[in-house]
């Protein structure tokens, strides 16, 4: 059977993130309202963008030689017809959510994912702000399941890309809120902005891609409370600017701590795989404990 051809919308896509990320800035620029943007801050988004887009090029193929590997082994083959990727969109999304949730409770994984988290603004640049390690994350085999029930690696690959194309819209100030209806079963700007916030009561909350039911069902839901205004970025603040460093400066602090003299094995093993935060002496704190402390 011939494989199925796929549009690489993300591609397709940059002419209209670039357009839209100027409109956006001067829009709030005529408004006064120019500093949620950072010259430098949305420059190095941008460059993470394109870092993204690059690895994606260059390693992306390996990526999908792991889903076509365990495509010899599916139960059904679905075929991609428009139901099929109907549903493959929803269960992508519900698998998304988990992916998302995983990668805020796990360091390994964190490690891609602070990247997204690390700008102190919030605006469209913030959208581009992606990982260049994806792919050393091995975050593939959470489209195995997918593959194995019958959806082709490359439609997998086209939801997963359709899903962050959506996204792109709610990193905005610019909307306060959508229609009642909308923001009961759709992720928003004002869900996403919560997402983005290192309050204690806005940490690990509104994980959705597509769908807001997921945080809805499984209790991560978090409205945005109009007098907690949302702080962006990361609870330990990144310092820099250089593209470079913003990719790689979380892989390199894990192997730093798990390398570090006098631990023992259970505490290097933590260093890599436990949740961001975690320390064997008790000098750095874990969402968990943030919040804790915040009686919440």
């Amino acid at each position: 059977m011939t494989e199925p051809a796929f549009p690489d919308i993300l591609v397709f896509a940059i002419p209209a993130f670039v357009i839209l990320v100027a409109a956006e800035f001067f829009w709030l620029r005529a408004r006064r309202k120019d500093l949620s943007f950072s010259g430098k801050d949305g420059l190095t988004s941008m460059a993470m963008g394109l870092g993204m887009t690059a690895s994606d090029i260059v390693m992306g193929a390996v990526s999908l030689a792991i889903l076509f590997y365990f495509w010899q082994f599916r139960v059904f083959d679905l075929g991609y017809s428009l139901p099929v990727i109907i549903i493959a969109f929803i269960i992508g999304d519900f698998k998304y959510y988990w992916k998302h949730r995983f990668f805020h409770r796990m360091r390994w994984w964190w490690m891609s994912h602070n990247v997204h988290h690390s700008s102190e603004h919030y605006n469209l640049t913030t959208a581009l702000r992606q990982p260049w390690t994806n792919h050393i994350g091995a975050h593939a085999v959470m489209g195995i399941p997918m593959v194995l029930l019958g959806f082709h690696p490359l439609l997998v690959a086209f939801v997963g890309a359709l899903n962050l194309l959506y996204q792109f819209w709610i990193h905005t100030e610019l909307i306060d809120k959508m229609p009642r209806w909308f923001e009961a079963v759709m992720n928003t700007p004002s869900h996403h902005r919560v997402h983005h916030g290192r309050n204690p009561q806005y940490l690990d909350s509104n994980y959705a891609g597509t769908f807001i039911i997921w945080d809805r069902l499984f209790g991560t839901f978090v409205a945005e409370d109009k007098n907690d205004p949302v702080d962006y970025g990361l609870v330990t603040p990144m310092t820099t600017y250089n593209p470079v460093k913003v990719a790689f400066i979380e892989l390199w602090s894990i192997i730093k701590d798990a390398a570090q003299p006098g631990i023992t094995l259970g505490q290097r093993f933590k260093y890599i795989f436990a949740p961001p935060g975690y320390s064997h002496d008790g000098s750095r704190k874990t969402s968990e404990q943030i919040k804790a402390e915040a009686g919440l």
